[in-house]
C-alpha cells in the first residue's frame, strides 16, 4: 500500500484531541490508527526486571510518548512493531506525568497490510491548554469504552472517606492510573484493582523491637503490583482486604523497589501503605480482570532453572497427608501437603504446599488446579514449593483450564506420566546438572565414565539382546538387606550380613542388556527394578519357569523383552574387573517412551541447529 493510501488511514488529530478533550470532539476515536516513528528500549529498575519500551506515535500532525505495557511487549519481541510501521491501539490509558501527556498502551494491533514507510508529515509536540478546566484526565481507553469524556466531579460537601477506611458508597476517581504507570515520581494517584491474593499476618523481633505486618497482590489491565501494610496498617486494613474483591487505593503511598526475594510478581516497584492512604472497596466489581497467569507446563520444567518463581496448571492427580517437618534454623514445626500434577507434556511432578494452605487444602483428585508464584527446585530432578505469596485456584474459568479437563476425560486418565526425577534430576556426583540425552556414539565419542566421578546420561534405545546365563540372584528376605544368600541345607538360605536363615530367597534381576540405537551399540547393566520392567515380570517367576522345565516359556520372555525401546537414565563409571579398568555403564531407572515428550525434546533439539 503506498504512502497516500496509508496517511488516508491514520487518525488524524487524535493527538490534539486525548489532550485537549472537549476542544476537538470530532477527531475523538475510540480505536485510533497511528504511525510508530521511535522505539526506544529503557533500562530495567532492577536486575532481571521486565523489559519496558518507550514508543513515539504521530497522528501525522503531532506526536505522544508512549509506554508499553508488559503485556503488550511482545510485539517488539516478536519483530512486528518498528519503526516506520503502522498500528491500531486498541487498549490504552492518557496520564498527565510531570506536565506532559502519555499514553500506556494496554493492547495493540500492528496493521502489517499497510508496511512500514518513512515518517509521513512533520508531526510537532502538542502544546497542552493552560486552563485548568480543560486539562485532561486520565482515564481508561478500549473498543467498549471512550475518551474525552470529562469525569464526573465531587459534588459539594460531599463526604471523603477517611484515611485508610472503606468508603460505603461509589466516589468519583477522576485520577485512575495504571499500576503500569506507578513509579515514586507519580503523585496524587489513584488505582482501581483487584485483590488476588492477601497473606496472612506475619510477626517480627529483632534488636530494634518487633511488629507486624501483611501483603497483597493488586491487578489491573496493565500489570501486578505488591502492597504491605505494617503494624497500624495491619491492624486498619488486614479485615478490609478481601481477595477477589475490587478496590481504589489513593496516594499518599510509598512507591519503593520491589524486594523481590518476597514477590513473584512482575514489577520493579512495591507499594507500602501509609497512614493517609485511602482505601475504598469499589461498587463496581467487574472491570477489573481476573487473576491473571503466565504457566509454564510441566514438561518444560527441566529447562528452567532453579529457585526461579513460576505459574503452573495441571491436573491434581495424586494428595499426599499432611506431615510435619521442623525447621533447621527456628527449630519450629510447620505443616506441609505433597501433591502430585500432571498435564498433556506427558510429564508429572510433586508440589508441595505449606501452612495453613495444606490443611485445609480441600480439593479432590482429577480437579484442575492452577498455582500462581510456585518456585522451581532441583531436589528429586525437578519439583515445586508453593511460596507464600502464591496462591491456589481451582478449577478455573480459564481455556487453559477447559483443554486440560478436555484431554484428561478424553485420553490423559489412562496415559503414564515421565517424572523429572527418572528423567535425570542425578545430583551431588553428577555435579547438580540435569541429565543430557545422548547417542551411543557421543557417549563413546565423548569417553562418557572415564572422569574420575560417575557421569548420568540419558539414552533412547531399543534392546536387541538379553544375557541369559545369570540374569537373577537369591537375595536375603530382610527388609533392606538384598545380599546374596548361600543354599546351605535343603530349604536352608543363610545370609551372612544378617547372620540368619530364610526358608527361600528372594530373587533379584542382575542382568546385561545390549541395546541400539541408530549410532551404534552398547552393553548396560540393569538391577531389579529395571528387570522387572524389562522382562515384564518378576525374577521369582522368571525363576520357576525354568525350575519348572517349561523351558519354551522362558525363552519366549527372553524373545519378548526384544525389540522394544525405553529411556534409560544411566550412570558411566570406571569399574576395575580382573585388574583391568573399563567404563561400566549401570542403568538407574528405565521408564516407556512417551510419544508426547519425545517429539517435545526432538523439536527443541531442531532448534538449536536452526532448522525450525
Amino acid at each position: 500500500m503506498g504512502l497516500a493510501e496509508a496517511e488516508a488511514r491514520i487518525s488524524k488529530g487524535f493527538v490534539s484531541a486525548i489532550c485537549n478533550p472537549g476542544s476537538d470532539g470530532e477527531h475523538a476515536v475510540p480505536e485510533p490508527i497511528l504511525q510508530c516513528v521511535h522505539i526506544k528500549p529503557l533500562a530495567a529498575q532492577q536486575p532481571n526486571g521486565p523489559e519496558r519500551y518507550r514508543v513515539v506515535f504521530s497522528d501525522v500532525h503531532n506526536f505522544i510518548q508512549s509506554m508499553l505495557a508488559t503485556q503488550a511487549t511482545s510485539v517488539i519481541h516478536e519483530g512486528k512493531l518498528k519503526k516506520g510501521s503502522f498500528v491500531q491501539l486498541k487498549s490504552f490509558q492518557a496520564n498527565m506525568v510531570k506536565g506532559k501527556m502519555i499514553i500506556i498502551v494496554l493492547d495493540l494491533v500492528i496493521l502489517e497490510e499497510l508496511g512500514e514507510l518513512e515518517k509521513i508529515g512533520d508531526p510537532k509536540p502538542i502544546e497542552m491548554k493552560s486552563d485548568e478546566d480543560s486539562k485532561a484526565q486520565p482515564t481508561t481507553i478500549s473498543s467498549n469504552g471512550f475518551y474525552g469524556n470529562q469525569p464526573q466531579q465531587p459534588q459539594q460537601g460531599q463526604t471523603t472517606s477517611l484515611p485508610s477506611r472503606a468508603g460505603g458508597g461509589s466516589s468519583a476517581h477522576p485520577n485512575i492510573y495504571p499500576i503500569e504507570a506507578i513509579n515514586p515520581y507519580a503523585h496524587k494517584w489513584t488505582i482501581k484493582v483487584r485483590c488476588t491474593h492477601r497473606g496472612e499476618i506475619k510477626h517480627w523481633h529483632n534488636k530494634n523491637g518487633e511488629g507486624k505486618l501483611f501483603s497483597v497482590n493488586l491487578l489491573d489491565e496493565s500489570g501486578e503490583i505488591r502492597a504491605t501494610g505494617f503494624n497500624e496498617q495491619c491492624d486498619v486494613l488486614y479485615d478490609l482486604f478481601q481477595e477477589g474483591s475490587v478496590y481504589y487505593i489513593s496516594s499518599p503511598c510509598k512507591v519503593q523497589l520491589a524486594k523481590k526475594q518476597f514477590t513473584n510478581l512482575n514489577n520493579d516497584y512495591e507499594l507500602t501503605f501509609e497512614r493517609e492512604t485511602l482505601v475504598e472497596k469499589a461498587e463496581d466489581q467487574q472491570d477489573v480482570p481476573q487473576i491473571r497467569f503466565n504457566f509454564t507446563n510441566i514438561g518444560e520444567l527441566q529447562n528452567v532453572e532453579k529457585d526461579t518463581t513460576i505459574d503452573t496448571i495441571g491436573v491434581l492427580k495424586e494428595i499426599g497427608e499432611v506431615s510435619q517437618i521442623t525447621s533447621k534454623t527456628t527449630s519450629k514445626p510447620y505443616d506441609k501437603r505433597e501433591l502430585t500434577l500432571v498435564d498433556n507434556s506427558g510429564f508429572s511432578v510433586r508440589l508441595t504446599i505449606w501452612g495453613a494452605t495444606s490443611t485445609s487444602f480441600d480439593a479432590s483428585e482429577n480437579s484442575i488446579i492452577a498455582f500462581k508464584g510456585v518456585k522451581v527446585s532441583d531436589f528429586g530432578g525437578r519439583s515445586l514449593s508453593l511460596l507464600s505469596s502464591g496462591s491456589i485456584t481451582i478449577d478455573p474459568d480459564i481455556d487453559e483450564a477447559h483443554k486440560l479437563k478436555g484431554w484428561y476425560d478424553a485420553q490423559g486418565h489412562s496415559d503414564t506420566f515421565m517424572s523429572h526425577a527418572s528423567m535425570g534430576g542425578a545430583m551431588g556426583a553428577a555435579g547438580g546438572r540435569k541429565d543430557t540425552f545422548k547417542t551411543i556414539s557421543r557417549i563413546q565419542e565423548e569417553n562418557t565414565g572415564m572422569s574420575e566421578t560417575a557421569e548420568y546420561f540419558s539414552l533412547k534405545a531399543t534392546i536387541i539382546y538379553v544375557k541369559q546365563d545369570t540374569v537373577s540372584y537369591p537375595a536375603c528376605l530382610s527388609e533392606g538387606c538384598n545380599k546374596k544368600v548361600v543354599e546351605v541345607d535343603p530349604g536352608q538360605w543363610r545370609c551372612e550380613r544378617c547372620d540368619k536363615t530364610h526358608p527361600k530367597p528372594e530373587h533379584r534381576y542382575i542382568m546385561s542388556i545390549n541395546v541400539s540405537d541408530h549410532t551404534g551399540q552398547i552393553w548396560l547393566s540393569c538391577f531389579d527394578e529395571v528387570g522387572r520392567l524389562v522382562m515384564g515380570m518378576s525374577a521369582d517367576q522368571l525363576v520357576e519357569l525354568k525350575e519348572n522345565g517349561d523351558a519354551n516359556a522362558a525363552v519366549e520372555v527372553f524373545q519378548e523383552a526384544n525389540c522394544k525401546t525405553w529411556i534409560f537414565r544411566c550412570r558411566a563409571k570406571m569399574d576395575t574387573f580382573q585388574d583391568q579398568q573399563r567404563v561400566r555403564y549401570s542403568v538407574a531407572s528405565a521408564h516407556a517412551v512417551n510419544y508426547g515428550a519425545e517429539a517435545n525434546r526432538l523439536a527443541e533439539t531442531l532448534k538449536l541447529y536452526n532448522m525450525v
